[in-house]
């Protein structure tokens, strides 16, 4: 890399920062936002600045060359061709707004005299060159999307990463989902252990309830529910590793009697009904198109009487879709959509729920996100040993701009509480929300009698994620 980046990038006259400096700002289209250090030891950009983003490379600048977006940035990030001092969220931010303050669907309209200033700059700065490969993390799918094969093969891109890398970011919980803050100094374990409690709480869980957690991850609804509630539960993800622990922290509670882990798509789960189901997480991996069969399904395993809580990012409007060329769908959630909240409402009535609460936890999950970045940054050469320094750098981009994301309203998540009603249209809610929510028994309707257990195939590898 060393030699190449001697030849790649010698330039013939001034600076790496002088010569580069008009071909940076008309890809970023303004002006440098941040301090900027080239690989030859020259600056350019503000003096006073939070943070540096350091050229290390001049592959850097041919990846932006040819994808002049986020994707460039991301994929230079990720192999190290280019990296961020200082304040990592300032330094994100200010890329993150100077790509985006163009128009996306467009990319860069420079007009053909423009590029010839900016393909003249990078020549002198010895950046031209064909595109380079992207980095071998870049998930690469086969086959028909949102395919139940397909859809597998999105999950263990994201989530067979390691156990133990897991833990050391989303801590001992291993919850990895926007938590439940009392305050902003609340600790994220206490928080996401009042996350599932809300859940809990919403789904009236009691001893004799059935319960199905959709996208299991590590077990961790199902372990809240089967201690603090006395439930009987089923947890399906597709993720092996997943699993494989999960399956290990239900053994070490003594819970196997009332607990039981599968790797098993949500579509071949035959043993309904359940008198709850929550899906917390794992919603984002069912595309648009996917929505009514994802919503039949659940209502089909659901108990009349029954309630389905669906805990998912959302966005604000726009198309459900991630961008092809963004970073997300290339490197941490391929396929991925995020549904606007009133389309997830409308579906869930048009297959027969009914609607009963709709909540916000958006500025939880910006918490929640600024504290895994916390613990990567305070473990970062153990989390570059365990996933790879390439893949420990994605999982700190990717965190640390969804923080700002949830921040600044741009993304969002949110639970729904939907109800499958009884014939006579009784839905077993409370009166007013303020009982229910509470908990108070007075309020909440009776738990049904225990639902018998049925042995399903548990076999069946298709499609869900983690919660």
């Amino acid at each position: 890399m060393a030699t190449d980046n001697r030849r790649a990038g010698s330039v013939r006259t001034g600076s790496a920062a002088t010569v580069l400096e008009p071909v940076v700002t008309a890809l970023l289209g303004g002006k440098v936002p941040v301090a900027l250090r080239c690989w030859d030891g020259s600056t350019l950009g503000p003096e006073h600045s939070p943070c540096t983003v350091v050229v290390r490379s001049p592959r850097a600048l041919r990846r932006l060359l040819w994808a002049p977006n986020e994707l460039g940035l991301g994929r230079a990030y990720v192999a190290g061709e280019l990296d961020v001092e200082g304040d990592l969220f300032a330094g994100f931010a200010a890329l993150r707004d100077v790509v985006a303050a163009r128009d996306e669907h467009a990319g860069v309209r420079l007009g053909p005299s423009g590029w010839g200033k900016v393909l003249a700059g990078a020549a002198r700065a010895g950046v031209l060159g064909p595109p380079l490969p992207p980095p071998e993390q870049e998930a690469r799918l086969r086959g028909r999307r949102h395919s139940p094969a397909r859809d597998a093969a999105a999950v263990i891109h994201h989530y067979d990463v390691g156990n133990d890398f897991y833990r050391m970011v989303l801590g001992p919980s291993l919850t990895y989902s926007c938590a439940y803050f009392a305050t902003p100094e609340t600790p994220l374990e206490e928080a996401q252990e009042a996350k599932y409690e809300l859940i809990a709480t919403k789904l009236a869980l009691a001893p004799g309830i059935r319960l199905l957690d959709v996208g299991c991850g590590w077990g961790g609804m199902v372990l809240h529910a089967a201690r603090h509630h006395g439930v009987s539960a089923v947890g399906v993800t597709l993720s092996r590793e997943q699993a494989a622990l999960a399956r290990q922290r239900v053994a070490q509670a003594g819970l196997a009697d009332r607990v039981e882990i599968r790797i098993q798509d949500y579509r071949a789960v035959a043993d309904g009904p359940y008198d709850a189901i929550s899906s917390i997480g794992m919603f984002e991996h069912v595309g648009l198109a996917r929505l009514r069969e994802y919503f039949a399904v659940l209502h089909r395993l659901l108990r009349p009487g029954g309630r389905l809580l669906n805990h998912a990012i959302s966005r604000p409007s726009g198309r459900p879709r991630l961008d092809r060329r963004s970073f997300m769908e290339h490197y941490v959630f391929p396929d991925g959509e995020l549904h606007e909240v009133g389309t997830v409402v409308s579906s869930m009535q048009e297959l027969g729920f009914e609607v009963r609460d709709v909540e916000s936890l958006r500025e939880h999950y910006a918490l929640t996100l600024r504290r895994w970045v916390a613990n990567l940054e305070a473990g970062w050469d153990q989390a570059q040993t365990l996933a790879g320094p390439a893949r420990a750098r994605i999982w700190r981009l990717y965190m640390a701009a969804s923080a700002l994301n949830f921040e600044a309203g741009r993304t969002s998540v949110h639970q729904v509480l939907g109800v499958r009603p009884q014939g006579d249209g009784r839905s077993g809610m409370a009166l007013s929300r303020a009982q229910w929510l509470t908990g108070d028994p007075g309020a909440l309707a009776a738990p049904p009698p225990p639902t018998p257990a049925r042995t399903a195939d548990s076999g069946h590898v298709g499609a869900g994620a983690a919660g």
